[in-house]
């Protein structure tokens, strides 16, 4: 796990951020930062807020309330949950890494090296993998030397072994970049071992810790295999409150990472 200084430069602090719609909080009372070198992982139930934190911080949504204070030119590189392609028009991957930013070649392959995906660069999307469509999707946002990697879910629709790539090559870029890394993840137990921070989220932050790394115990490595538990944690956590039917909590929570 890497150790971030105290003194770590702060790339984005959010603080008390709602976002309400139709009289219901979708996101209540939120307070996180991200620190450069830090990777925070958000995580919770589908409809628990983690992508409309997202959307938040990075403009693309108001929120009703709070606000969010980014860095003045801090870079942010974006690999969205969903993209919308139509994938029975010809795109290659050097032509997609263009559709929004007119990189260089240089800059492309720079991108796609860093990813290990160079060997892509002039194949059609169509034919990518999950896997490969996945790293390509992060080289675009690597492409402009990002300070902040906001990633929405960047293993999804991939396989267990290409998630472990995946997480892998995230802390590797981490570590390349000296970016902040701000990641949620579909999983509510596995997670990255290099997050610094993990925020679990049902519309509101309920916990948030550093996780642990379970590398001794047989069932996790039955399952996982010795790389896998070299490559994850798991976060478990207890609730200890309720929602209101508006989103709004209404009672006190006790929420603790365990090993």
């Amino acid at each position: 796990m890497n150790s971030v200084s105290p003194t770590a430069e702060l790339l984005v602090s959010v603080n008390n951020l709602t976002v309400t719609r139709h009289n219901r909080h979708l996101v209540d009372n939120v307070n996180m930062s991200v620190q450069r070198g830090e990777i925070v992982t958000i995580i919770g139930p589908n409809g628990s807020g983690k992508s409309t934190t997202l959307k938040a911080i990075l403009g693309i949504i108001q929120p009703s309330s709070g606000s969010v204070t980014i860095q003045p030119q801090a870079r942010i590189g974006y690999v969205p949950q969903k993209l919308d392609i139509n994938w029975s028009m010809p795109l290659t991957v050097k032509r997609f890494m263009r559709l929004t930013h007119r990189h260089s070649d240089t800059e492309i392959d720079a991108a796609l090296g860093a990813t290990s995906v160079q060997g892509l660069k002039h194949r059609q999307l169509s034919v990518l993998s999950g896997g490969e469509f996945q790293r390509v999707l992060i080289a675009r946002a690597m492409a402009t030397k990002p300070d902040l990697l906001v990633l929405d879910e960047p293993v999804q629709g991939v396989d267990f072994n290409a998630e472990l790539e995946i997480y892998r090559l995230i802390a590797d870029l981490r570590q390349q970049y000296n970016c902040g890394v701000l990641l949620v993840s579909h999983d509510l137990h596995v997670v990255m071992a290099e997050t610094d921070t993990v925020i679990c989220m049902n519309g509101h932050i309920c916990c948030h810790g550093s996780p642990n790394v379970v590398t001794n115990s047989p069932e996790f490595q039955d399952l996982f295999g010795a790389r896998g538990a070299e490559a994850l944690a798991v976060y478990r956590h207890h609730h200890d409150h309720n929602h209101a039917p508006d989103g709004q909590v209404i009672h006190d929570h006790d929420c603790d990472s365990h090993a």
